[in-house]
């Protein structure tokens, strides 16, 4: 089978995180275009998770069929709620949190272990979060090209904390089949966190070598896993007829 047709069958969805908006996908989302996949980006305005999962259940209607849903980092929260409508065939979470039942990110990043990266988040200001500009690149983007981490640090979306704070009330790994890529070189999600997290969920795990933002560095690898996670939906749907 082709990737066209493989395509074809499955709509992907993509949702980023805090601190940043939907640009950054423009690598992977051009790779799957040119697979034949039909690919929408979703815009959240990250202010508080029920408002970004709203936004995000918008874009799953309007998608003609089965979706696969992928979130990098606190999109990981966003679809491990939307990815509950009956629309999604699956979840990919890329160097994401997957949150448990009663979870947000804010009791997910809690309590580090010794040892682990600090993110360099600055105080909030009217409940609105930012990352030091100065320190963003090594903590968020240690592998995009200099001007590119140094342009993501200067146009950073604040980050509600209202998002930061919001429960999952039905993560959806519990009930749909996920894949996870585990950055080995995430400052802002220790990878040890990426793997228990995943280990949990029961997911797919594959390792890429990359930063937090390996979605922006490594766009070939995040790309090849949600195909398979499209593949595998259009193998089961196979079978099960």
């Amino acid at each position: 089978m082709s990737a066209t047709s493989a395509g074809a069958s499955v709509s992907v969805v993509l949702v980023h995180g805090g601190f940043v908006d939907g640009s950054g996908w423009q690598g992977v989302y051009s790779i799957l275009r040119q697979h034949g996949y039909r690919v929408s980006i979703v815009q959240n305005p990250t202010l508080s998770l029920d408002d970004d999962v709203a936004v995000t259940k918008r874009v799953i209607a309007a998608q003609p069929g089965p979706v696969i849903l992928v979130g990098h980092s606190y999109g990981g929260a966003v679809i491990t709620q939307a990815g509950n409508d009956p629309k999604v065939a699956g979840l990919v979470y890329i160097a994401a949190f997957a949150p448990d039942k009663g979870e947000s990110v804010a009791t997910l990043i809690a309590n580090p272990p010794p040892g682990a990266p600090v993110p360099p988040i600055l105080p909030p200001q009217d409940g609105f979060l930012l990352l030091d500009r100065e320190k963003f690149a090594p903590s968020f983007a240690a592998d995009v090209l200099k001007d590119q981490a140094e342009f993501m640090a200067n146009s950073q979306v604040p980050w509600g904390v209202q998002a930061l704070e919001g429960q999952v009330s039905e993560p959806a790994w519990k009930s749909k089949p996920s894949w996870y890529l585990v950055a080995t070189d995430d400052r802002m999600i220790p990878p040890p966190a990426q793997q228990a997290m995943s280990k949990r969920a029961g997911a797919t795990v594959v390792e890429s070598k990359g930063s937090h933002s390996v979605y922006v560095s490594q766009p070939a690898a995040v790309a090849a896993l949600i195909e398979t996670a499209a593949r595998d939906f259009r193998a089961a749907s196979v079978g099960a007829r």
